[in-house]
């Protein structure tokens, strides 16, 4: 690691120091989490938020999530488009409307936002899972593109006030992409191409957002289990 790297935190324990922290601060605080498919940022921002919660209390409600994939463009408008065979690619998602969320929830107004959520189990967003009412102090944003620095996405960061990049060997986030396509019902064959067709095509693309982050995580085997 060079010199100029971000700081690492290592361990779910730094994690959650850190993310205390921004629960503190005044106002309210969008952390966005990045990586690569497969890297465990939907698994860390659900432990994060049911941490903070179980310290803080339900009521009124101090955290909330705000993830990336509620913003895939939906099924029949990926075939409408051509790019159905490519769904997970920076093109396949919303990232107008994905800025335009950050940008709302910024601003802190008086109502409350909802934000879509992507389900596994039909392939879809679902709308207004979750609810961002005014007492939120610290949003949780995932996704893989956050850091990315062109075209749409380059609106991101802008509204994120502290970013992270969990980092992952490419074997594990493979074996973890696959079991993930068996359970939604693919062979193991026709997993094996999705993952390195879709899920794995654009690990350059993420990884060199990773020195836009402000810090990196590294989390041991198992500690989100």
């Amino acid at each position: 690691m060079d010199s100029t790297s971000p700081p690492v935190l290592t361990g779910l324990a730094a994690v959650l120091a850190r993310a205390e922290t921004l629960l503190r601060e005044p106002g309210r605080r969008l952390l966005g989490i990045a990586g690569p498919p497969g890297a465990g940022k939907s698994t860390l921002a659900d432990r994060l938020v049911g941490e903070l919660v179980a310290r803080h209390g339900r009521r009124p409600p101090l955290v909330a999530q705000a993830p990336m994939d509620g913003f895939h463009l939906s099924n029949a408008e990926l075939r409408r488009r051509g790019l159905a065979d490519r769904k997970g690619a920076p093109d396949t998602f919303d990232a107008v409307g994905y800025a335009a969320l950050l940008a709302r929830l910024r601003a802190r107004g008086p109502g409350e936002v909802g934000a879509p959520s992507f389900s596994r189990r039909s392939d879809e967003s679902v709308p207004g899972t979750h609810r961002i009412p005014p007492t939120v102090r610290l949003v949780v944003c995932e996704g893989n593109y956050l850091l990315v620095d062109s075209g749409a996405w380059a609106q991101l960061r802008s509204y994120l006030d502290e970013t992270w990049f969990l980092r992952v060997d490419e074997k594990t986030a493979r074996a973890r992409l696959i079991a993930r396509q068996h359970r939604i019902g693919r062979s193991p064959a026709a997993a094996r191409e999705w993952v390195q067709n879709n899920d794995l095509s654009n690990l350059g693309l993420i990884a060199a957002t990773a020195a836009r982050a402000d810090y990196l995580v590294d989390l041991p085997a198992g500690e989100l289990d």
